[in-house]
């Protein structure tokens, strides 16, 4: 999950929430045309919310992260989350399940299926596994998953909405289990997804896989938004700011920051840490706009979005993705 701050990954300073779309570079503006009329998405209806039913149930036996029960949104912690071998098998395990209920929720999305049929088979299976499901009650969030549906950028709140033919859908699992969370998310396809639309998709999670390609002990974080938002760029998509990724281990947002955008940010990566890369593309407006429920978070001019997610662990000679099962 942004921090909302956000998977959750951090809420972005007002100045960016003010702003146009985002910025190209020089001849890469051109790269917005190059889509074919046959690509172009259909129109569709605007997001609308549903119904939200109650938080689930979590067994006392289960032990819970330090910021449930309370509402306040934690701070994002200073601290830089190091491993050594004992925590790293931790955070494999966590990471692991993290990866499994995100294949399994996968499998639950088709036309007709509600985003809130989703969390409680997301839920089940986390509670069943003896580990917590770490957005619930993060600053107050009321459910189990995250779970954003077409312009929804990130924080879509589970409700009674079906999944209609077409739908795309990013779904944000993350678990917390022995004392450490395991933060992943994909956006998957709901039946029938026209070609622009699945193009989106498959861009952005080409832009997480070459973001992490960058990642060894030694290198600037920079270079994980540069690297994005090359590719982003070359097919006409844009990079949203406001929503970055984070150090994750047994706190679920820390430093370090990650920026998916072309970035001056100072900073390198050292061997044993963990941090999520979690980019969102746009097809149009990179600029939200945040629903009254204080999460959900949508592109201003109903543009579709997509979402991919990994934890990674920094090694001396390249990156290890954690959330693979």
């Amino acid at each position: 999950m942004a921090t909302r701050v956000p998977s959750m990954e951090l809420h972005c300073p007002a100045p960016l929430l003010s702003g146009g779309r985002a910025k190209r570079l020089g001849g890469l503006e051109k790269a917005s045309t190059r889509s074919k009329e046959s690509e172009q998405p259909k129109k569709r209806a605007a997001l609308i919310r549903g119904t939200v039913s109650p938080p689930l149930p979590v067994p006392g036996s289960i032990p819970r992260p330090p910021y449930v029960g309370t509402k306040d949104v934690p701070e994002i912690a200073k601290e830089i989350q190091m491993h050594d071998k004992e925590s790293i098998v931790h955070m494999r395990a966590a990471c692991e399940l993290a990866a499994r209920v995100l294949e399994y929720a996968g499998t639950l999305v088709k036309p007709s299926v509600t985003t809130d049929e989703i969390d409680k088979a997301v839920h089940k299976m986390i509670i069943d596994a003896g580990a917590y499901p770490s957005p619930l009650g993060y600053g107050g969030f009321p459910k189990s998953v995250c779970t954003s549906v077409n312009e929804c950028m990130c924080h879509g709140i589970p409700d009674s909405r079906e999944l209609q033919d077409g739908d795309i859908i990013n779904i944000d699992v993350t678990v917390y289990l022995n004392g450490y969370h395991g933060d992943t998310s994909k956006t998957f396809l709901c039946g029938e997804v026209d070609e622009a639309n699945k193009r989106l998709v498959k861009v952005t999670e080409e832009c997480l896989l070459r973001g992490i390609s960058t990642c060894k002990h030694g290198t600037s974080f920079k270079k994980i938004g540069r690297r994005i938002s090359e590719h982003a760029e070359r097919h006409g998509f844009g990079v949203v700011e406001c929503f970055v990724g984070h150090g994750v281990g047994r706190v679920f947002h820390s430093e370090p920051i990650i920026y998916h955008q072309r970035n001056n940010k100072p900073g390198q990566m050292v061997e044993g840490q963990t941090f999520t890369i979690e980019p969102i593309l746009s097809m149009g407006s990179t600029v939200c706009d945040m629903w009254d429920d204080g999460w959900t978070a949508v592109t201003t001019d109903g543009s579709l979005a997509a979402q991919f997610e990994h934890t990674i662990l920094i090694t001396r000679t390249g990156a290890e993705i954690l959330t693979k099962c």
